[in-house]
C-alpha cells in the first residue's frame, strides 16, 4: 500500500487533476440556436398571449413536455425574476410556490413584451445562455463513469454500486439500520464479495470553486464523515470513505489543504483521491483493513 497522504501530493498537484474538455465560443452558437429557437418561438406565443407576468408563468407551468417546459422557466428567468433559484425551476410542482415569493419582483408584462421585441428572433444570445445549462453536471457525470470504470478494471471482485452518471443519489438510511440522518445521499457504495459494506463515497468534480462555496463543500465533507464515522464506530464497523474529487478548482485557494485535512481527520479511515491518483490511492488493503 502507498502511504503517501493527499497532501504529499499538493507540490505537484497540477499533474495530478483532470481537465475536462470544453467547447470553445462561438462554436457551438449554430448548434445553440438551433436547439433552442423552437423555445424562443413558443415563449414568444405564450408571451403574447399574457396579460401579466403571473399568467405567463401559469402557462408555462402548463406545458407538459419536460424538456421544453424547463428551458421556458429558464427564459422566463432572465425576462422575468433573475432571482428565482434555478433548481426550484425544474420542479413543476413549484409554480405556486414562485408566484407567492418571487410574484411581488416580477417585472411588468409589457416591459417582458418590449424587451423579448427588442432582440432579434432567434436571438443568439440567449441561446447561447442556454447552451451552457446543457452541459452543466456533465464534468461531473464525466468523473463519475470513469471512476466506475476504473473501480471495475483494478477490483472485479468487489461490487461498486450507484448512478455512473444522472440517476438519484443512495440514501444512508436505506443501507444501515437506524442511520441518525437516514436522508443523508452518497454517490457510490463498495461491497465485498460477501456483501460486506467497505466504504460509502461521494464523487464531485470542482472546475471553478473557492471562497464561500470552497468552504461549504468542505464543511459539509467534514460533517457528514464525522457522523457516519461515528456512526461506524458506535456500530463496530470498518466502513470508510473516499471523497473522489477532481478538477482544477482543486488549485483554488486552500481547497488542497482543506481535503488534505479532511482525509487527516479520521487517519485511515478516509482518502481523498483525484482519478489519476485512484490506482496509487486506493488499494485492497486498505479497503479490508
Amino acid at each position: 500500500m502507498n502511504h503517501a497522504t493527499f497532501a504529499q501530493y499538493k507540490d505537484t498537484a497540477h499533474l495530478w487533476i483532470t481537465l475536462a474538455s470544453g467547447e470553445f465560443y462561438p462554436d457551438y452558437l449554430n448548434d445553440a440556436t438551433l436547439l433552442y429557437a423552437p423555445v424562443l418561438v413558443l415563449f414568444k406565443q405564450l408571451l403574447q398571449s399574457s396579460d401579466d407576468s403571473s399568467y405567463l408563468l401559469e402557462q408555462i407551468a402548463q406545458v407538459n413536455e419536460t424538456w421544453m417546459r424547463i428551458q421556458l422557466l429558464r427564459v422566463f428567468r432572465k425576462y422575468v425574476s433573475p432571482n428565482i433559484p434555478v433548481e426550484m425551476l425544474k420542479r413543476k410542482s413549484k409554480s405556486t410556490e414562485i408566484q407567492a415569493v418571487f410574484g411581488a419582483t416580477f417585472r411588468r408584462i409589457h416591459e417582458v413584451q418590449s424587451q423579448f421585441e427588442s432582440r432579434p428572433m432567434p436571438d443568439e444570445v440567449l441561446c447561447a445562455l442556454l447552451w451552457e445549462y446543457k452541459s452543466r453536471g456533465q464534468k461531473g457525470y464525466d468523473l463519475t463513469e470513469r471512476f466506475f470504470n476504473l473501480f471495475q478494471l483494478y477490483f472485479p471482485k468487489l461490487t461498486l454500486v450507484g448512478p455512473q452518471r444522472a440517476g438519484a443519489d443512495i440514501k444512508l438510511g436505506d443501507i444501515f439500520n437506524m442511520y441518525p440522518k437516514p436522508n443523508r445521499p452518497v454517490d457510490f457504495i463498495i461491497y465485498d464479495e460477501q456483501k460486506t459494506i467497505l466504504s460509502i463515497g461521494f464523487a464531485r468534480y470542482d472546475g471553478d470553486r473557492g471562497g464561500a462555496q470552497e468552504d461549504d463543500r468542505i464543511g459539509g465533507y467534514q460533517n457528514c464523515a464525522d457522523e457516519f464515522l461515528n456512526y461506524a464506530q458506535q456500530n463496530q464497523l470498518t466502513t470508510k470513505i473516499i471523497f473522489i474529487n477532481d478538477g482544477p478548482g482543486l488549485l483554488l485557494g486552500s481547497m488542497w489543504d482543506d481535503y488534505a485535512q479532511l482525509e487527516a481527520s479520521w487517519q485511515g479511515k478516509i482518502i481523498v483521491s483525484t482519478i489519476r491518483m485512484f490506482s496509487e490511492r486506493i488499494t485492497l488493503d486498505w479497503l479490508k483493513s
